[in-house]
């Protein structure tokens, strides 16, 4: 379970980071980048969204079956 608990807490890190890439590609630097990178940013910030949720819920439940306290 501690090696899923990790695996949980890399893919919130990694789908943050994502996230905030997706964000940067899709709005304030859309003007650098061409219209199909723009769409594929925008697909990208759902997907990275739902990672998000995904890996929190994931994280949730290897904490309880820790034992240890879920906030």
């Amino acid at each position: 379970m501690e090696n899923l608990l990790f695996r949980a807490n890399s893919a919130i890190a990694w789908s943050v980071l994502g996230l905030v890439l997706t964000i940067l590609v899709a709005y304030p630097l859309a003007q650098y980048f061409s219209m199909a990178v723009q769409i594929l940013a925008h697909v990208g910030t759902l997907l990275f969204a739902v990672g998000i949720k995904v890996a929190y819920v994931a994280r949730l439940v290897f904490l309880s079956r820790l034992g240890r306290p879920v906030h």
